[in-house]
């Protein structure tokens, strides 16, 4: 009786763990902040969705992305205009806009991040036409178990 040689099995495993230790960080990227630490209720994310992250900018100024890409104001509504229009183009007008197919924006502000910075990024939303703004925020430990 012959047995099967396991060693080139191995070899691969033990390569392909290793691609993913390296690739894993690689493809997770986000803007760092500190979120605030708040019961929530979850949400499901969609893809249309369009996710922003706010934070204080150097000289009490504020910064918006969209995704990861840093924006002002003015390119933030235009962005966000251009993301309901081809929403409205994929669906087949604006008689075919329901609350399941039209996207939200999701708003991820840091902890320290002043007020006027999320509610002009609120407002932007807004105004390009979102009806859905939520906010992305993390819970603190044992979020589930209620304490009295």
């Amino acid at each position: 009786m012959s047995d099967i040689n396991v060693v080139p099995f191995t070899d691969v495993m033990l390569v392909l763990v290793i691609i993913f230790l390296i690739a894993v960080p690689v493809a997770i990227q986000s803007v760092p902040i500190a979120l605030p630490k708040v019961r929530y209720e979850a949400t499901t994310t969609k893809p249309d969705n369009v996710s922003l992250t706010v934070r204080n900018g150097p000289g009490g100024t504020c910064e918006v992305y969209w995704l990861l890409k840093k924006v002002d104001q003015k390119t933030l509504l235009d962005m966000a205009v251009k993301k309901l229009e081809d929403q409205i183009k994929k669906v087949g007008g604006v008689q075919n806009i329901t609350e399941e197919n039209m996207p939200e924006a999701h708003i991820r502000g840091d902890i320290n991040t002043q007020y006027k910075c999320i509610g002009a990024a609120i407002i932007t939303m807004q105004q390009a036409g979102f009806q859905r703004v939520g906010f992305i925020s993390e819970p603190p430990p044992l979020a589930g178990v209620r304490v009295e």
